[in-house]
């Protein structure tokens, strides 16, 4: 059988164009087409054909080569510098100008906040275009592992804890030093003495300085290598690194808004994830969904208020475990004389409100528990039987029974969290 053999020395009469080798359905003219009907104006990006002095390269293209770049994973101007060299989408797009990595690095340096607008503008401009509903929206967080090793995040005990250890290692230090002083012979070196008390004492101000951001951010731990990324645990391991949270439209899956945050946890994230992508879409959704690690009676109550569908299910919907024989359910509400009563027929009375959990304890008399036929089963405990209560308790029963409904399970269904 024969084969056919490429020529690169081949010398056409009429040399193809660039545009040629490009394919009308190819991405890249998707993102050229983005780029163009973008206000820069809006994105504060200055684009005046009339300056005077040495030609710059066009801001068009350079914005078109960052956010081409960055959606392929290439981010280094470096990297975008030989793309431009090499890559035929990125000659494409830039037209064949190719623009070392110090003018890339430059141009992004100087329009950063520019560079965080685009998404907001290329929704809008979705919405335009029927891409984009904004109807639903979907919200979920995804763990990013960060260059920055665990042992090196630091609490405030950890930070406490080093500075007694810097500490007498400092003091320990100065006393040999006093020693070789007064006998210089048969001693170890001054000079090592000196640079290890050094270090100790560099070690020590670092500390301070972790252990005052602590304080000053209100922070549980801050990693010495990157004090942005937070430590996270999942089913399989352990790490430190970043929470990217994103918003998505039900119609077509686009991101509507995305953002990075250093919680480890989701919790208190849907309120302002889901306001965030409001503000990009310049109107209020009619319906906004996430798992379980979103449901916070708070978070949520700030959205459902605005007169926006909350679909999130509580985390003992989804563990959907039948009852224990004497679990809370057991135990009937007492709405008028706010009290719990057992299945035995006894009062659990109101005692206290924890402030910082929005948590209502509910306890039984001691003695009533102890005499009881099922203690040891219900319960324990020598102070008797407890029970606790959501200060909004109500509104945590509301936002279930809207996931329950028919419809918000349909909604619930499209999403692929789990």
């Amino acid at each position: 059988m024969a084969y056919r053999y490429g020529d690169r020395t081949q010398k056409t009469l009429f040399p193809q164009s660039i545009d040629e080798y490009i394919p009308e359905e190819a991405p890249v003219r998707a993102y050229d087409a983005i780029i163009d009907s973008l206000d820069f104006k809006q994105l504060g990006i200055d684009l005046d054909t009339n300056k005077v002095g040495c030609p710059q390269y066009d801001p068009k293209i350079m914005l078109k080569l960052l956010v081409y770049g960055y959606s392929y994973g290439v981010r280094s101007s470096r990297k975008l510098e030989r793309e431009t060299h090499y890559n035929l989408s990125f000659i494409w797009l830039s037209g064949g100008l190719k623009p070392d990595h110090k003018t890339i690095a430059e141009f992004r340096r100087r329009n950063k906040p520019g560079l965080t607008k685009v998404l907001k503008q290329c929704a809008r401009l979705c919405i335009e275009l029927g891409l984009i509903e904004g109807n639903t929206l979907f919200v979920d967080g995804s763990k990013i592992r960060g260059d920055a090793s665990i042992k090196n995040t630091c609490t405030r005990e950890r930070c406490e804890r080093l500075l007694k250890d810097a500490d007498k290692h400092i003091e320990q230090i100065l006393r040999e030093c006093e020693d070789v002083d007064t006998e210089e012979s048969q001693e170890p070196s001054l000079v090592k003495l000196k640079d290890e008390l050094k270090d100790r004492q560099q070690l020590k101000s670092k500390i301070n300085d972790v252990l005052k951001k602590l304080k000053e951010e209100d922070r549980r731990f801050i990693n010495t290598t990157d004090a942005d990324c937070c430590r996270f645990h999942t089913s399989t391991s352990s790490g430190t690194g970043y929470n990217a949270q994103s918003v998505v439209d039900e119609k077509h899956g686009l991101i509507v808004s995305s953002d990075v945050v250093n919680d480890n946890i989701d919790l208190k994230q849907f309120a302002v994830q889901v306001n965030n992508a409001r503000e990009t879409l310049g109107k209020k959704p009619g319906a906004a969904c996430a798992d379980c690690g979103f449901f916070k009676v708070d978070e949520l109550e700030k959205i459902a208020k605005q007169g926006i569908k909350v679909i999130v299910p509580s985390q003992r919907q989804i563990a959907d475990k039948p009852p224990k024989a004497f679990d809370r359910s057991a135990f009937k509400y007492d709405e008028t004389r706010d009290c719990y009563v057992c299945p035995e027929g006894n009062i659990l009375k109101y005692r206290r409100t924890e402030q910082q959990t929005g948590k209502k304890i509910y306890r039984v008399k001691r003695s009533t528990c102890s005499r009881c036929r099922h203690f040891g089963i219900c319960t324990k405990s020598l102070i008797g039987r407890k029970v606790v209560r959501l200060v909004k308790e109500q509104l945590r029963g509301k936002f279930e029974s809207i996931y329950k409904q028919p419809d918000s399970q349909q909604t619930y269904n499209l999403l692929s969290f789990e």
